[in-house]
């Protein structure tokens, strides 16, 4: 059976303020395997936190190139990390060369990780930082789902 919620629980990857705005639905991405990701719509350069303690297993920050429409995906930069219980998250838009880790690296929640750009499909959005948390069910990169994600303050 598959699993339909994170066993860790995640901080938001980015440092809330009152000019931060989360949406869940807003992006025409987030259908099938992406219907449990958040989108944090920040400015571009925003610091970009881990979301808990892992290792990261992928980067891609050479793209400067965004725009609007779905044949933009492959362009979007992003940084993944592999965490405990077999969970993974990722942080999609980052800027160009905006990654301050390298593939290999540990990270503990609230490290500093990289800066949000507006690269890949923004879908409408504005410069975002795209966050999901899924697992994988096969050998292929695309062989993943979204799970609904346990953020901190549910732990309260």
């Amino acid at each position: 059976m598959k699993r339909l919620k994170s066993k860790n629980v995640y901080r938001f990857p980015i440092v809330m303020n009152r000019d931060t705005k989360i949406t869940y639905d807003a992006s025409p991405a987030h259908k099938g395997r992406l219907k449990n990701a958040v989108d944090f719509i920040v400015p571009e350069g925003t610091c970009v936190r881990a979301a808990f303690d892992g290792k990261i297993i992928d980067v891609k920050q050479d793209s400067d190139i965004g725009g609007n429409d779905e044949s933009f995906d492959k362009h979007g930069n992003y940084i993944e990390i592999e965490h405990s219980n077999e969970e993974y998250s990722i942080y999609e838009h980052i800027r160009k060369n905006g990654s301050i880790v390298k593939i290999g690296d540990i990270v503990k929640e609230g490290q500093s990780i990289g800066f949000s750009g507006n690269t890949g499909w923004m879908g409408g959005l504005g410069p975002h930082l795209h966050f999901d948390v899924h697992i994988y069910f096969g050998e292929g990169p695309e062989d993943y789902e979204t799970i609904k994600i346990m953020w901190e303050k549910e732990k309260l």
